[in-house]
């Protein structure tokens, strides 16, 4: 009899050690591999937790093991999962907000990008995601380019008829207004996409380019080198009520951490561009560069098409947009 309470208590008391443990552990789901600069930024917050002895363990789900990349934002504003590096403009669904954190031609550079996350604009869309239950942990815009499989993209005209992958609706409209088909998926989907002739051409991030071998599929890239018109706000995001459940010094930790890897982000990301030329040109695929006047002919399509319907979409659009726009 004795025993059997024995055995009872022990294991009652092993399932309490097993949930303290499992409350010290934090998931962070995103569809990247391991070499591609975003694993890398969740990488550095995990390490950095670790080695700060705070009883507090990150636990990274690459490539979509977790979490479909376009299924992250809900389970993590529900509290089903705890932080993800995610285009934010995905959740452009769930608000439409974050449909201006991908819109043509409205970041400049990458220094630029940092002062549209240090501004109010930012700040605008940070209390939207509150209104989720989500915050943001790190900052980080990545720029992008095109690629095709046949011909090159400088201009609108060049993607006329193309079967067109574009991250992000802003884009797609833009690319819709100059005749493409758009086909809608996440970026880790376009080899497979590519390889059996759905798509002609796509658009996204130099970083994605390289971590998912394109330069396999295509015969022309077309870089963000000195006119990029594609910027894409990628944060490390974490639920809310999980950060404020921490204790302080898993607070402080997190956030000392999330300051270490946006740093790095931002180094990064200027890197990236030109490293992806390098990994296309030894490919043998052509580059093609876009010139001050192709740019600004996309401007103009974008004002036309992704800049107005986002100002028709949403109430509060044409405040927002005019608060990126003065960003210098």
């Amino acid at each position: 009899m004795t025993f059997t309470f024995l055995k009872t208590a022990t294991a009652v008391a092993l399932m309490g050690l097993g949930s303290i443990a499992s409350a010290t552990e934090l998931r962070l789901s995103h569809q990247w591999s391991d070499n591609d600069v975003r694993h890398k930024v969740a990488q550095i917050v995990a390490d950095e937790v670790a080695a700060a002895g705070v009883d507090l363990e990150i636990k990274i789900f690459p490539t979509e093991s977790l979490f479909k990349a376009r299924e992250q934002y809900t389970p993590l504003s529900r509290g089903q999962l705890d932080m993800t590096v995610l285009p934010l403009s995905y959740a452009g669904g769930q608000q439409p907000a974050y449909n201006l954190t991908l819109m043509p031609g409205l970041v400049k550079n990458h220094d630029h990008a940092a002062r549209l996350s240090a501004s109010p604009f930012m700040e605008a869309l940070e209390t939207k995601m509150a209104e989720d239950d989500v915050m943001v942990l790190v900052h980080g815009y990545l720029a992008g380019g095109f690629a095709a499989k046949d011909g090159c993209i400088r201009k609108p005209a060049d993607v006329a008829g193309m079967q067109t992958r574009a991250a992000g609706k802003s884009f797609e409209q833009m690319l819709a207004g100059a005749g493409a088909s758009i086909a809608s998926m996440a970026s880790s989907e376009v080899y497979n996409a590519m390889q059996s002739g759905v798509l002609d051409a796509v658009n996204t991030s130099s970083s994605s380019f390289v971590s998912f071998r394109l330069y396999e599929q295509v015969a022309c890239y077309t870089p963000a080198g000195e006119y990029a018109l594609w910027f894409m706000y990628q944060p490390l995001l974490m639920n809310k009520s999980t950060f404020d459940g921490l204790s302080p010094e898993q607070q402080a930790a997190l956030v000392a951490a999330g300051e270490k890897a946006e740093a790095f982000y931002l180094d990064e990301a200027k890197k990236e561009d030109a490293a992806s030329v390098e990994v296309f040109r030894n490919a043998n695929v052509e580059i093609a560069d876009m010139t001050e006047e192709d740019f600004n002919e996309w401007l103009a399509l974008a004002k036309e098409t992704s800049f107005k319907a986002f100002v028709e979409e949403l109430p509060d659009g044409q405040a927002l947009l005019d608060m990126a726009l003065s960003v210098e």
